[in-house]
């Protein structure tokens, strides 16, 4: 059986925030990517048509895409996440995917994964969710809705850990209402990736995924839309008390006032 042609990425440098250790927070390093991807189809029946290969861009897309997606603390989930990123382009059969440390040791410290086609899916084959912001009653979601929860209204410190201690008191506003709608909680885009995908509304506790961006808010409107922008959610629901103004918001994500 003859061998696959493959195209490849070779000691790609790139400096990001990586790591779940608290030396790692809030200092970038060195990661060296290495990518080997097999195409579906050989060379020759491409016919010199561009846009039936597989791309050198598709592989350096790929690891930007999973690094602007969120921080990682694991090195085995941004692999995971390039992996996917490259098997959702039509003519890539498998990748191998390779991300080393280069600042933790005098060597390297690393990971390398081989997917296939199958076993990761294509990251346009999810839907688009829809978020709500919870800041009033509404009946339980179904489908792949993420729900963003209120300030559950206690009283906050000042000061520098102001923001941090918002953002903790949003993920126990969100374990509190899991109980009441029934819904489980999830604090990383995988989880919340794999909800969408099985088409489950799930509660987003928003402290993981927001603590390292620093200009956020920690509103839970503002968050809200955060996440539909980085979700690529269908809209936003917003369910606001009765006589609540709308927020002004600036984003191309369709608005949609439900409750009230």
């Amino acid at each position: 059986m003859d061998e696959p042609d493959q195209i490849h990425l070779r000691d790609y440098l790139i400096e990001a925030e990586i790591g779940a250790f608290q030396s790692e927070r809030g200092h970038r390093q060195r990661l060296r990517f290495n990518l080997t991807a097999d195409m579906a189809d050989a060379v020759d029946a491409a016919g010199d048509d561009v846009d039936r290969i597989l791309s050198y861009d598709v592989l350096t897309d790929a690891v930007a895409t999973a690094l602007a997606d969120a921080r990682f603390n694991l090195l085995e989930t941004l692999a995971e996440k390039i992996a996917a990123e490259v098997l959702a382009h039509p003519a890539a059969a498998c990748v191998r995917v390779s991300v080393e440390k280069l600042d933790r040791i005098p060597g390297a410290l690393g990971v390398t994964l081989l997917r296939r086609r199958g076993r990761v899916d294509p990251v346009q084959a999810a839907p688009a969710p829809v978020v709500l912001f919870h800041g009033a009653p509404v009946p339980p979601p179904t489908g792949a809705v993420i729900v963003v929860p209120d300030a559950p209204g206690l009283p906050l410190p000042s000061g520098g850990n102001a923001r941090r201690i918002a953002l903790l008191a949003l993920d126990q506003a969100a374990w509190a209402l899991g109980g009441q709608l029934g819904l489980h909680v999830a604090d990383s885009r995988t989880e919340l990736d794999w909800a969408v995908k099985e088409g489950r509304p799930i509660l987003w506790a928003p402290s993981r995924m927001a603590a390292d961006v620093p200009d956020l808010a920690a509103e839970p409107v503002k968050l809200a839309l955060w996440l539909a922008e980085r979700m690529a959610a269908s809209r936003l629901d917003l369910a606001l008390p009765a006589g609540a103004a709308m927020p002004e918001l600036t984003t191309e994500i369709p608005l949609n006032r439900v409750g009230g």
